[in-house]
């Protein structure tokens, strides 16, 4: 007990120290996200630009007006020198060294067992095994035991020849196969018999690296060297940088500011930047107040990140599309995203924010400013209840239309001519139809780089076609209805406490996906046929049984599930005990001391309500099947059993499920099984002569 609250203490501190250090980070992520959004308002809002630019046409010839050195063109012709230097290689003779020994050490020890008659063969083949660095196959371990002391020595003898033959040359790493390829065929030569060849290549096989590597040192001085031959590029003063009508690059840019023609009068008024700051302190503490107060949870967790991500690229993209038209600009896509990703409430403050934002730095017009934020606002609520992710195309033609809408409501009070409305509106439809499919596009980057897991990617999840269901419906059908009868138990009880009914739903359904392994060691998949564990020991039966959360790991990495359904499955049974094996191991030893540890699952208990669900529901529904003609208090009791069960194992002990929560799971679950395991009248059949028969 002692021991359990130790570590109870040491993963509170844990988790502290990890919710400390990730405010920390999100605070610095902040303060960067701030001084871009600072450095993007004041260069639009400032008007002085320079005279010459990347990508500009020079106006007039340019000359330089002194002598300067092209830094470029040097480094250019210094690259070119330094890339036709050719490695340096040198060669290590401890690898040479690790060879042979490693291949002496292993003959000694056959050696050494060949001398010991008291040990049988097969023993002395799997203690060589055992003690030998050199991963062998029980064949080519044989070979080396049955060959005599002789034999042995002059073996050896060849091998280190050959070693010394093939290392002294030096072997690099890309040569590696060529040379594997050579020692086979130089062994094809050897005066030895076939068995010596095949444990001698074994030998190489297992031993030999690399012993040729670049000399950095070396091959640096060389290409210092070289590079020290290149004579700097000089423009003369007075030699053409660029002549009129040359467009500027990036060279041609760096040779002008050299030669000090470059208008550099960059610095912002005082006023300014003071008024930029403050603008920007104030709308950025209501944002932050306003996650304070209703979103506080995502200023401990990446969503913080993303939440900034998505504000910056928005902007940034709407920037872009603004000189192709305002009506374009698709503001409503950080709206749809942090709505999906994150909350549907904090969606309309950051479509606020963002439609203020531009509306300020490129002084947009009334009317653009209200079609954002109307747009991007019904965007988000519209969004909240999606099945499919072809509905935000959908969704995203309908932001297109509501900015009709609110066009044409300006169009009506300002008395904006009906041509002009038309052009508007067809942007403003475009508009809507860009940030459809910027959402749905980008919405798979979000989910998989900071793996976040969605409705939309829950509800594709639960869909039966998905491989891993369809698999478990062929393979294992009595497990795909035990999953979807624990789904609908653990979802129902899910939304009676306020968890996650769809992670509770679809980790429901993937929680078994382990035993299409070994689909028949388990009962509710035995139609019809023999018990197999009957054939086995309790220990081999348990191994059978609790390696299923293991394999249903593996196969849901394989296809990728979410790390929150792979919980579920590593935690649906925790640790707790296969009771009926352990009992049935103790009748068949009664002798012996039992540890019933050695019976427990090896996974971690369940560390938040979703799992817990998950295994409350599993065990339960589990028991009630197993019940013989199950009435409403056989079933009451029968739950009731289970979840204390559990309780008393202490396997609901490392999540925040609560006493009252545990009653109203109780009552949820006898409620769903009631419905499940109903009376059921029995219907009459008919006799060939038309009568009744019961």
């Amino acid at each position: 007990m002692e021991k359990d609250n130790r570590k109870n203490k040491d993963n509170q501190r844990s988790k502290f120290s990890l919710i400390k250090n990730k405010r920390y980070f999100n605070g610095l992520l902040l303060v960067c996200f701030t001084a871009i959004l600072f450095f993007i308002t004041i260069h639009k809002v400032e008007t002085n630009k320079l005279n010459i630019k990347l990508g500009d046409i020079a106006p007039d010839e340019i000359r330089a007006t002194k002598e300067i050195i092209d830094e470029i063109a040097t480094n250019k012709l210094k690259k070119e020198a330094v890339d036709r230097v050719e490695p340096k290689y040198r060669i290590t003779p401890s690898v040479q060294m690790t060879m042979k020994n490693t291949i002496k050490d292993f003959l000694d020890i056959v050696r050494d067992l060949k001398s010991q008659d008291n040990i049988s063969f097969n023993k002395k083949v799997a203690l060589l095994k055992e003690q030998s660095q050199i991963e062998l196959s029980q064949k080519e371990l044989y070979i080396a035991l049955r060959m005599d002391y002789k034999g042995l020595n002059s073996f050896e003898n060849t091998i280190i020849d050959l070693i010394n033959q093939i290392m002294g040359n030096g072997i690099r790493e890309d040569e590696l196969d060529y040379e594997k390829e050579n020692i086979k065929n130089i062994f094809e030569t050897l005066k030895i018999t076939e068995e010596e060849k095949k444990l001698g290549l074994a030998l190489f096989n297992a031993t030999i690296q690399p012993n040729k590597f670049i000399d950095i040192e070396a091959t640096e001085r060389k290409k210092e060297e070289e590079a020290g031959k290149i004579e700097p590029v000089i423009i003369k003063e007075h030699q053409v940088i660029a002549r009129k009508g040359d467009k500027i690059d990036q060279h041609t840019l760096e040779l002008i500011k050299e030669s000090g023609l470059l208008k550099n009068d960059k610095e912002y008024k005082t006023s300014l930047i003071i008024g930029v700051i403050l603008l920007l302190l104030l709308i950025l503490s209501i944002m932050l107040g306003y996650i304070y107060y209703f979103n506080r949870q995502i200023l401990f967790n990446n969503q913080f990140l993303i939440f900034l991500i998505i504000i910056l690229l928005t902007i940034l993209i709407s920037e872009g599309l603004y000189n192709l038209s305002p009506y374009i600009m698709p503001v409503s896509t950080g709206a749809l995203l942090v709505s999906i990703l994150i909350d549907p409430r904090l969606a309309l403050m950051v479509n606020l924010f963002i439609s203020f934002i531009l509306g300020f730095v490129l002084k947009l017009d009334t009317s653009i400013i209200a079609m954002f934020l109307v747009g991007g606002s019904i965007g988000a609520l519209m969004v909240i209840k999606q099945q499919q992710r072809y509905n935000i195309l959908i969704n995203g033609l309908l932001i297109g239309f509501i900015n009709i809408l609110t066009l044409i409501s300006f169009t009506l009070i300002k008395g904006i001519e009906i041509g002009d409305i038309l052009t508007k509106g067809g942007y403003s439809l475009l508009n809507g139809m860009i940030c459809g499919i910027l959402t749905i596009g980008t919405l798979p980057i979000w989910e998989n780089t900071f793996a976040i897991l969605t409705p939309l990617k829950l509800l594709e999840l639960s869909n039966p076609n998905q491989p891993l269901l369809k698999k478990l419906l062929l393979e294992a059908p009595g497990t795909y209805h035990h999953s979807v009868l624990v789904g609908n138990l653990s979802e129902a009880a899910a939304e009676a406490i306020d968890a996650n009914p769809l992670i509770v739903r679809v980790g429901s359904y993937y929680h078994d996906i382990g035993k299409t392994k070994r689909p028949y060691y388990f009962k509710e998949n035995q139609f019809g046929m023999d018990n197999p564990h009957d054939k086995l020991q309790p220990m081999q039966s348990t191994q059978i049984i609790t390696s299923h959360t293991l394999d249903g790991i593996a196969l849901g990495k394989e296809h990728k599930l979410p790390t929150e359904i792979l919980d579920i499955i590593e935690q649906h049974h925790g640790n707790t005990a296969v009771v009926y094996f352990y009992h049935k191991a103790r009748e068949l030893n009664k002798d012996m001391d039992i540890d019933i540890n050695e019976f427990r699952y090896k996974g971690k208990k369940p560390q938040t309500k979703e799992a817990a669900l998950v295994m409350l529901a599993d065990s339960t529904e589990a028991a009630v099947r197993s019940i013989k003609g199950p009435t409403k208090e056989k079933i009451e009791e029968m739950v009731k059993k289970v979840v204390k069960g559990k309780l008393d194992d202490g396997q609901l002990d490392e999540c925040d499920v609560t006493l009252k929560e545990i009653n109203i799971i109780i009552n949820s679950f006898i409620k769903v099984l009631i419905g499940i395991f109903h009376d059921r009248i029995e219907y009459p059949t008919l006799e060939a002569n038309g009568k009744e028969e019961s």
